[in-house]
């Protein structure tokens, strides 16, 4: 039966094979991984769909494959029944017939794929979609190198470069000033040693901080940045969390922390109010039809990654607890599949992981708002009661939304945040 390149996630079309796990004559098991392909988006593994011997290799290392495409040819060792077997002798020869056909179109790809340099001069990966738009456009690898990627580790995809053409046809002068500027490096370079002579340590950023600081440097270019705040009493919800959580560990086998509690919260506040939950193109605006939470998740590099919860407002707590320790268990263990981090219409990143108690979070473009949560803390709080205000001791925590102020207005914002304050203070009730 032939093997063939599975999507690899939205906006995918073709893929490059790394290196090949398994060789020709190599009997494998169902799921066992094959091969390494790498996207504009990710690497990742393709599984074999059945266990069998693997008769010829169709794609070699370095090709560029697209998707649908024939990869290799495996022998099922699922023993044939009578009536199958001419159905099966028919296929085989089918199949040997493409074999040929199939290596010379590849050979053909390949002649074509080692003619293109697949990484910039700082080491950026460059898929071949990019690497096509590229030559088309005339971009040169010293620009593309330039361009802050969205993809895994800071990878270019194909809306990352067609942001950069659309900027650079609108922004000649910015460019040619951003150009006069690099002229200066050798005299920044006599400034940094006389630092250097006087004590201070001046530390090189590393090729992964440089694309995260040329990301957030045109996220904020993109986007007129605003800011707004509220603060929840979120008592309720963490006496009926530890009322419960050791309940559901047993019960559900999962952790359950504020996390899934707070993607299930915007979800349902983004179900009321779908106008935060959009992207912006050129003059448009794309209210999305899905409400698709990414959550920032630290590595254990220090890098940052973001898996995407796809139509988190249709999962229910255990559903969402589920999603969410599975993601961040193979995010850790570099496991996510490639439409698992593509695909996110607003992000939640967690201060309070580290004991922050708020911060004005940058939008993960094209996205149009973030949610930043803060640590919950004990806190005197005035509390009305039928007899008079009284002081207690409460659970406070702050919520940040930063948004696109080109169109998302503070009214808007305001509500939505007032809307999930509500839903987080009188959680787990099913109407607010």
């Amino acid at each position: 039966m032939n093997i063939v390149l599975p999507a690899m996630g939205e906006g995918v079309i073709e893929a490059t094979i790394n290196k090949w796990l398994i060789a020709e004559g190599a009997t494998v098991k169902e799921e066992d991984p094959l091969v390494e392909v790498a996207t504009d988006k990710v690497d990742s593994e393709v599984p074999s769909p059945v266990a069998g011997t693997i008769i010829s290799i169709m794609a070699a290392e370095g090709s560029v494959v697209k998707i649908g495409d024939i990869i290799a040819v495996i022998e099922n060792n699922s023993a044939p029944q009578p009536d199958d077997a001419k159905k099966i002798d028919k296929e085989v020869e089918r199949i040997r017939e493409t074999i040929e056909e199939s290596r010379r179109q590849n050979t053909e790809a390949e002649k074509v794929s080692h003619d293109l340099k697949s990484r910039t001069p700082s080491g950026k990966f460059l898929s071949p979609l990019v690497r096509s738009i590229a030559a088309n456009e005339g971009i040169s690898y010293s620009e593309l190198d330039n361009i802050a990627g969205t993809g895994m580790d800071g990878r270019i995809t194909r809306d990352d470069i067609s942001r950069f053409i659309n900027l650079k046809q609108k922004e000649k002068e910015t460019k040619e000033s951003a150009a006069a500027v690099k002229t200066s490096k050798p005299e920044k370079a006599a400034i940094q040693r006389k630092i250097t002579d006087s004590g201070d340590e001046i530390i090189e950023m590393d090729r992964v901080r440089k694309l995260i600081a040329e990301h957030m440097v045109m996220s904020k270019r993109t986007s007129p940045h605003v800011t707004s705040f509220i603060d929840a009493d979120v008592t309720r919800l963490v006496r009926w969390r530890n009322s419960i959580k050791d309940k559901f560990l047993a019960s559900e086998g999962q952790k359950l922390t504020l996390t899934p509690i707070f993607i299930d919260a915007a979800a349902r506040a983004l179900y009321d109010f779908p106008m935060v939950n959009i992207s912006v193109d050129d003059n448009n605006i794309i209210r999305k039809k899905n409400i698709n939470i990414g959550m920032a998740t630290a590595l254990p590099d220090g890098n940052l990654i973001v898996p995407v919860i796809k139509n988190a407002n249709e999962k229910n707590l255990t559903g969402l607890a589920r999603s969410v320790n599975d993601l961040a268990e193979r995010a850790r263990n570099n496991k996510l599949k490639p439409d698992e981090i593509t695909g996110g219409t607003f992000t939640i990143t967690n201060f309070g992981s580290y004991n922050n108690l708020a911060g004005t979070p940058i939008i993960n473009q094209p996205q149009a708002a973030i949610l930043g949560t803060g640590a919950v803390r004990k806190m005197p709080a005035v509390i009305e009661t039928p007899e008079g205000d009284v002081i207690a001791i409460r659970h406070i925590m702050i919520l940040s939304l930063s948004y696109d102020h080109r169109v998302i207005d503070g009214a808007l914002a305001g509500k939505f945040l007032n809307r999930l304050k509500n839903i987080l203070e009188n959680y787990p009730a099913d109407e607010v």
